[in-house]
């Protein structure tokens, strides 16, 4: 290796170190308020607004990698934590998906410029469409990420529960998550942390308390169907279930080697799926 190799090399690590500091430097949190509720937003870079919600029982720090690739290429990444997670807070009773919808909402017209794209991953699809079917004029467009079909197998249900159970075994976990989140190959050990049961009833109590036609269609904003290509909570044989409901509307993209955790087994593409997608929106 020639010194000016050595030195081009040196340089290259020492921008990728300024890089991550200055992003690092960007990233800090914010507390939006309605009422009796306050909801903690980690929020970073500057553009056009994108809201990124967690699934079932977890907080939006699952999306760090996600959240710095859409910052660097030019958006406001908005990332609400949910009631009882982090300083979030507000009734955890007798309340359902419209009242996490009226928390996003809140979040958008105080930190996103009054519009924004809602992603939600998972359970936080549910969330995201309910937003877009109660305050359209706030929501610019859609992504359910990993979202499951009107109809799953039930035992999915109890894979999610089991993985998100640190009483369990970690063997046990480890097979759940292996069932119902992640791909041959793919590293489930990342998600043994970073749940929080606490919220988990309060969560799907919130989903049944209204009919799944109430938030099933996402609004009227353009939506973007972002499938991991081995979910099984939507395999291949309900991969255009949402277009062939919805039409033109619909855009679906298909990542490889995922599966129903998407976010941290391919950030990358999902960075390029969401960017690629918003870049059609008007």
């Amino acid at each position: 290796m020639t010194p000016l190799f050595e030195s081009l090399i040196g340089l290259i690590a020492a921008l990728a170190v300024l890089v991550t500091a200055a992003t690092a430097a960007d990233r800090h949190r914010e507390i939006v308020r309605h009422a009796d509720v306050e909801i903690d937003v980690i929020v970073e870079g500057s553009g056009p607004a994108v809201v990124l919600l967690p699934s079932l029982a977890r907080d939006s720090e699952d999306y760090d990698a996600v959240a710095e690739g859409l910052a660097a290429r030019g958006f406001r990444v908005l990332r609400p934590q949910p009631r009882g997670i982090g300083r979030s807070k507000g009734p955890m009773t007798g309340i359902s998906l419209h009242d996490f919808a009226r928390d996003i909402a809140t979040v958008i017209e105080t930190l996103g410029g009054g519009r924004a794209v809602v992603v939600g991953h998972a359970y936080g699809n549910w969330v995201a469409r309910m937003t877009a079917v109660d305050h359209p004029a706030l929501v610019r467009g859609v992504v359910i990420a990993a979202a499951a079909a009107k109809q799953y197998a039930p035992e999915l249900t109890v894979a999610v529960t089991k993985a998100g159970n640190p009483s369990l075994p970690e063997e046990e976990r480890l097979a759940a998550l292996r069932f119902g989140f992640f791909a041959p190959g793919n590293d489930p050990r990342v998600w043994l942390d970073g749940w929080h049961p606490q919220v988990r009833d309060a969560q799907r109590a919130a989903v049944a308390a209204v009919k799944q036609s109430d938030w099933w269609s996402g609004g009227t904003a353009p939506l973007l169907d972002l499938q991991a290509e081995q979910d099984p909570f939507k395999p291949p044989a309900k991969r255009n279930e949402m277009k062939d409901e919805f039409g033109a509307r619909v855009t679906i993209a298909v990542i490889p080697n995922a599966s129903h955790a998407l976010i941290p087994e391919q950030p990358k593409a999902v960075v390029d799926a969401l960017a690629t997608w918003i870049a059609t929106l008007p």
